[in-house]
């Protein structure tokens, strides 16, 4: 994958400008971004393009206009948590994107090196349709495109992917930090690969467990869904959350499984809770003897210990979601302990460690080891389509 698309390694930059998508979705409160976490990814892309003499064009979404301009959408709010992270002014250039000559006569003016933010993508209805029309205004301010927003590569979206068929595209450094990452977690691995996948239902991602059995060594799966598979195979799982329509869904995936070769790791005990809030009373039971009125809200400590015997086999690590409800202790204990043995086989060099999903980030971030992974995605929806092998039109867009 990583030798299919171009970077900033292959354009002379200087004096151009350069169309960069980037993911400036942030969280606003009280008129002002209150975690400028995605605009500290982009950084160092904006920076470069900046330091080689380019102009670095900044398109971008910001919340749900539907097609139409709304003012509370309007990207201004985000110039000057832009301008404290980039220590550079950012000039911005209003536009509704029927007539792009406003934005353009900011650009003219602007020095080589100048940082422009330009409105809302969405406030125009072909954005997420991909209009050609609108394409070919978007790509009239810009020589060269740059993708660095990979959270948004599964939309066909005009600024993700329909610019890439009229200039000359390459990833920014996020976005090809992204796509090496997914190349050594699922692409090209250090086998044997294993694969965590937990949350709360299977409905959500049946699609991504059919396409891991078929590429991974070892599944283990958790969470909530792990209840699924585990009555499918005919014990009682009491009042815990199951999707108990989906017993021949479970018995399919676990067949192809079979038929694939990968090894399926189901939970052989759970911690029990009788109540769905912190510090509740709870109690470890085998999976033959859960209390009818309990809820399986964590795995225990025996299947922990069969967890870290496959990673002690396991050269890769792909996780998504989490192994129990982590967000009320004690039921954290089997993703915390997980996560941080992941850690430190990752640290002694014997495992490298691919994470995402939202409820993934922040379970890693709450086992004080988000840092200590060879990647974790903030991507959200675009790691997911990945992992259940899907096209994402933003990185085909790149791959000419």
């Amino acid at each position: 994958m990583t030798k299919s698309f171009k970077t900033l390694d292959d354009f002379d930059l200087s004096g151009k400008r350069v169309l960069l998508r980037v993911d400036l979705n942030v969280p606003v409160a009280d008129g002002k971004v209150t975690d400028t976490t995605r605009i500290e990814r982009v950084a160092r892309t904006i920076r470069e393009i900046a330091d080689k003499g380019g102009m670095p064009v900044l398109l971008a979404h910001f919340g749900r206009p539907k097609g139409k301009v709304n003012p509370e959408m309007s990207l201004k709010i985000v110039v000057p948590a832009l301008e404290k992270v980039l220590g550079k002014p950012v000039h911005f250039a209003e536009t509704d994107w029927t007539d792009v000559s406003a934005a353009a006569a900011v650009i003219e003016k602007a020095e080589p090196g100048s940082i422009v933010l330009v409105e809302n993508t969405r406030f125009h209805a072909g954005e997420e349709g991909n209009d050609p029309d609108l394409i070919d205004r978007m790509a009239s301010l810009g020589d060269v495109y740059v993708n660095d927003a990979f959270s948004a590569a599964h939309r066909a979206h005009a600024s993700t992917s329909g610019i890439a068929h009229k200039l000359p595209a390459a990833a920014g450094r996020a976005m090809q930090a992204e796509l090496d990452a997914l190349e050594a977690g699922l692409g090209n691995p250090q086998k044997p690969v294993i694969a965590i996948v937990g949350g709360a239902k299977v409905s959500t991602k049946i699609d991504l467990l059919e396409n891991l059995v078929e590429k991974v060594e070892a599944l283990v799966i958790g969470g909530g869904m792990a209840n699924t598979f585990i009555y499918a195979l005919g014990y009682d799982v009491g009042k815990s959350l199951c999707e108990r329509d989906l017993k021949d869904t479970a018995l399919r995936i676990m067949d192809k499984a079979e038929d694939s070769h990968c090894a399926i790791i189901l939970p052989i005990d759970g911690v029990v809770g009788w109540h769905f809030e912190a510090n509740t009373p709870s109690r470890t039971y085998g999976l033959d003897s859960i209390d009818k009125d309990g809820m399986v809200l964590d795995a225990g400590p025996q299947s922990v210990e069969k967890i870290k015997t496959a990673l002690n086999e396991a050269k890769t690590i792909v996780w998504n979601g989490p192994l129990g409800a982590f967000e009320i202790p004690p039921f954290d204990k089997a993703t915390v302990e997980i996560a941080q043995y992941a850690a430190e086989r990752t640290r002694k060099g014997q495992l490298v460690s691919i994470a995402g999903g939202g409820d993934t980030v922040a379970a890693l971030a709450h086992a004080g080891v988000k840092e200590k992974f060879t990647y974790v995605s903030t991507a959200g929806g675009a790691f997911l389509e990945w992992m259940e092998g899907k096209p994402l039109p933003g990185v085909d867009a790149l791959m000419k």
